[in-house]
């Protein structure tokens, strides 16, 4: 979002996060490659309350800030100059999507058992949703995870993989396939996904083998989750029965651009440590700042900063207004975003020379931690796949409508007719 279009109210918020984050947060980051501690995120969340920037992109019923999707990438951008600092502002996932997605679709029942909770810091949660192979992963469509009717409960049967922040969780959202059923109430539902609400404590939830892979960030690992006859209420089911996919689609954009914000801000910082390098080192007896190849490096790197944060900012309003061309445009955000980030903090590490592959800088743990985004909320290459599709299907129905095609020859070879005649 550009400056100038910041509302007084909104540029208040940027202002005391960026504050925040640089005079409180930054330094109290952990040594490169360490988690921070528990107790240590409990004081700098306190901290965050007292400043009034905990929770910016949750519910203000709940404690949030509440601003609307449009405003989130100044502050998330903010917040994500520091590794810790969106943990520590409570706008980090997997909370933020769930929480953003129950302020829309849950019952005031469940926003107050499920919700308020999460909002305010007491509890955290998971999206349980992806599945070791043939499930459910890049191809939501291969769901295994089944949900039966048992009078008014249901039972949830199926294994999960990869449940960022499961080994914390207090609350879960469980994607499981359903039959056709007729409801407690009478209702007849199709087959289909249904998204379930449970606590981590029932009976029938196990956490188990650990994934570790090459960043931090994410609180709780990346875990797989056993679903052994796990029960749940009829009123645990959010949304409605059978369109779990349709309602995910709430949660899975919005989720994929604030990944997008995170990780822009955390690659603007990679930027500021290699142009405080260039500042101050000296290469063939003239400032690095003002070498040809340093400079192509640093302008390419602003470049993509720049590209990436207009497409952030379109897609954010293009999912306020139009939520069905705002979740096909994340697909774009999220592709270009994940390969842009990674590029200017390698080009970050390449300016800084042999510090910047070593910990005497935090630039290898950064590129560590954006890395995996190119896979996580779905592979760059499943993106481009879908981005290509609807884009052959777009123009397809244009000329169906009457749009000319731009491709048609007459098939001849006679130059002179069309004035390109040889003399």
């Amino acid at each position: 979002m550009r400056p100038d279009a910041l509302t007084p109210e909104l540029a208040d918020v940027v202002a005391r996060t960026r504050d925040f984050v640089r005079e409180v947060v930054v330094p109290a980051e952990p040594p490169t490659g360490e988690a921070l501690a528990p107790q240590e995120l409990s004081r700098l969340r306190s901290l965050a309350k007292e400043a009034g920037v905990w929770a910016p992109v949750s519910s203000a019923d709940f404690g949030g800030l509440g601003l609307p999707l449009p405003a989130w990438s100044p502050v998330l951008q903010e917040a994500g100059y520091s590794p810790i600092g969106p943990a520590v502002l409570h706008c980090m996932a997997p909370d933020e999507g769930n929480m953003h997605m129950l302020s829309l679709i849950a019952t005031p029942e469940q926003q107050q058992e499920f919700l308020a909770p999460l909002v305010r810091g007491e509890a955290r949660s998971c999206f349980a949703m992806t599945e070791p192979h043939p499930g459910a992963g890049s191809d939501p469509s291969a769901l295994s995870t089944t949900a039966y009717l048992d009078g008014d409960t249901w039972v949830i049967e199926g294994r999960k993989r990869f449940i960022s922040g499961a080994n914390d969780a207090d609350i879960a959202i469980v994607m499981a396939r359903t039959p056709a059923v007729r409801l407690p109430d009478g209702q007849e539902r199709p087959e289909g996904a249904t998204m379930f609400l449970t606590r981590t404590d029932a009976p029938g939830w196990r956490v188990g083998r650990q994934i570790r892979t090459t960043e931090r960030a994410i609180a709780g690992g990346h875990p797989y989750v056993h679903l052994e006859g796990l029960r749940v209420p009829t009123s645990a089911v959010l949304g409605e029965v059978g369109e779990g996919f349709r309602y995910a689609q709430v949660r899975l954009g919005p989720a994929r651009l604030t990944h997008c914000m995170r990780w822009l801000g955390l690659a603007r910082r990679a930027l500021d440590v290699a142009l405080d390098r260039l500042e101050h080192r000296e290469l063939f007896g003239q400032p690095m700042r003002d070498l040809g190849l340093a400079q192509g490096l640093v302008a390419d790197s602003v470049i993509d900063l720049e590209t990436s944060d207009a497409i952030i900012d379109r897609t954010a309003r293009l999912l306020e207004s139009d939520p069905r061309a705002g979740s096909r445009m994340s697909s774009v955000a999220k592709v270009h975003c994940a390969e842009a980030i990674q590029r200017v903090i390698d080009r970050s590490i390449q300016l800084c020379g042999g510090d910047g592959v070593s910990e005497e800088l935090p630039l290898v743990q950064y590129l560590l931690e954006v890395r995996p985004f190119r896979i996580y909320d779905g592979s760059s290459e499943t993106h481009r796949w879908a981005i290509a599709r609807r884009a052959s299907s777009d123009r397809r129905r244009e000329v169906e409508a009457g749009t000319p095609r731009l491709d048609l020859v007459d098939g001849t070879d006679d130059g002179a007719e069309h004035g390109g005649g040889r003399a």
